[in-house]
């Protein structure tokens, strides 16, 4: 083992921590938490909620094709996602494990964003098939898959060692979740309102121009915001100086009973099938606003939603808590089913904006669990792993998580495309240019398929039992190991100093 590489394992942060204190200790300033709110931010300041309206009806690419390019760049997705993990988790700089990708990708991740977005200007009015605007498509899904992908390693890897302290973690993500709901959504708010004012003729633009400027926009800023997350933030979890191997990597996942629970649910909930509500909005209802509408009082009750987190965690088993949160907007969806397909009441403003209205009231209430249970739980996975193996794989467990979810999504994704084709989508139809049938059809795969399809999700949370003294002691221990190493690092890195000298 060489002095040159133990300098560099602390990341940031080359002060020993002290077992004693570490349970009550803030390790985050004002400056990295604003920083952790902007980066959080950042994830969903932008309109790819009208993603596949863009892409069907804007750009323009056949369903056909669409089916082919989700289902390879699926694959391309599960494929690179193991060899990042390895890359990443073998990384070891002065900077630290993660940071230094979140900033090489900062700058690329922009300009991906904007070729994207800048897409119907290169190609004007191209036919649904025509190969050069099917090839630039496919080429940059592929290479925007890819880096998205080392960035979303960076960042679970990142978010998990920001702060040693558990209860300093969770405050991190309340407060982020709590904060960055006032602005992020923002974008696509806006970006519906300005759609139906288009469509209606209210405002003489093309959509086409509507689409461009806004996805560009959001890109520059969301990009900027990480951008400054990326050099502010510190890790503070100290890794171990040896590279953990592929191997040892791939088989420290099997021992981790927690991930295994989420990563069976993640990849159960992904047999949910959905056309997306969009679809129906907007080729329906002829109300792209109609989210924005249902949720005026959700937005209110929302940020009351944070204020109980703390006492829920206390009155109730993270099980239930998982549990509650995961599928209580699946069983309210069921109500408005059962409304809409009264009278044909699916195609009635009058009838479907209080049924919707009341149930993301209802969930609103409960989004507060809902965000923050399940972030806790990934990192407190990622820490179950360093507890049983004695080292950190932040990247392989974030990749191993979402690894079977992917395969399902992309099987899943590939389908959508496919029954869009086979109940007669009229691509570029808008509202009352689809049929009937299609019109319904639109509507049950956005509230009952994927309660249906989503539902056998929650077997492996009944098994879940990272709780209560098995919690406490976990942490205990980790907290004493992660002191003696630290120290041992500091010595190490002060002889590499003297060395130097």
């Amino acid at each position: 083992m060489s002095s040159e590489s133990t300098a560099v394992v602390q990341g940031g942060e080359e002060k020993t921590v002290r077992s004693a204190a570490s349970m009550d200790r803030r390790y985050v300033g004002t400056k990295e938490t604003l920083a952790y709110i902007l980066y959080d931010i950042a994830q969903s300041f932008n309109i790819t909620k009208y993603n596949d309206i863009f892409v069907t009806d804007i750009i323009k690419i056949g369903l056909k094709f669409q089916t082919v390019v989700t289902f390879v760049v699926g694959i391309w997705d599960i494929v690179n996602d193991v060899f990042l993990a390895a890359i990443v988790d073998r990384t070891r700089t002065r900077w630290g494990k993660f940071k230094p990708w979140l900033i090489v990708y900062a700058i690329p991740g922009v300009f991906l964003s904007l070729f994207f977005w800048a897409m119907p200007i290169f190609f004007g009015n191209k036919g649904l098939y025509d190969i050069s605007k099917l090839a630039f498509y496919m080429i940059l899904q592929l290479i925007t898959n890819l880096a998205s992908s080392l960035a979303a390693i960076a960042r679970t890897g990142m978010l998990a060692t920001i702060t040693p302290n558990v209860i300093d973690r969770t405050r991190l993500i309340t407060e982020a979740n709590l904060l960055s709901g006032f602005v992020e959504k923002g974008p696509e708010i806006i970006m519906g309102l300005l759609i139906d004012l288009v469509s209606h003729g209210t405002i003489k633009i093309q959509m086409r121009s509507l689409y461009v400027s806004a996805g560009m926009f959001t890109a520059i800023v969301s990009g900027l915001l990480a951008l400054f997350f990326a050099f502010v933030a510190k890790e503070r979890v100290t890794q171990t100086v040896d590279k953990p191997s592929i191997l040892s990597g791939i088989k420290s996942i099997f021992v981790n009973k927690p991930l295994l629970l989420i990563t069976l649910s993640e990849f159960l909930g992904a047999f949910s099938l959905s056309s997306g509500q969009n679809y129906y909005y907007i080729n329906v209802l002829g109300l792209a606003t109609m989210s924005t509408i249902v949720g005026i009082p959700g937005a209110i009750v929302s940020p009351i939603s944070y204020s109980y987190v703390p006492w829920a965690r206390e009155k109730f088993s993270t099980k239930t808590l998982w549990i509650f949160g995961s599928h209580i907007s699946d069983f309210l969806m069921l109500g408005v089913f059962a409304v809409g397909s009264i009278n044909k009441n699916y195609k009635k403003l009058g009838a479907m904006i209080p049924a919707f209205m009341i149930r993301e009231t209802i969930w609103m209430f409960f989004w507060g669990i809902r965000s923050v249970i399940p972030e806790e739980m990934r990192n407190e996975a990622i820490d179950y792993g360093e507890w049983k193996t004695g080292f950190r794989n932040e990247g392989m467990t974030g990749v191993a998580k979402d690894l079977a979810k992917k395969l399902v999504n992309t099987l899943g994704s590939t389908l959508k495309a496919f029954i869009l084709t086979k109940i007669g989508y009229n691509q570029g139809g808008g509202f009352g240019g689809q049929s009937a049938q299609t019109e319904y059809s639109l509507f049950w795969m956005c509230t009952l398929l994927p309660v249906v399809t989503g539902i056998i999700s929650i077997i492996p949370k009944l098994f879940y039992d990272l709780n209560g003294e098995k919690k406490e002691q976990m942490y205990r221990e980790l907290y004493e190991r992660r002191a003696k190493l630290s120290a041992e690092v500091n010595e190490l890195n002060a002889v590499s100093e003297e060395a130097q000298a």
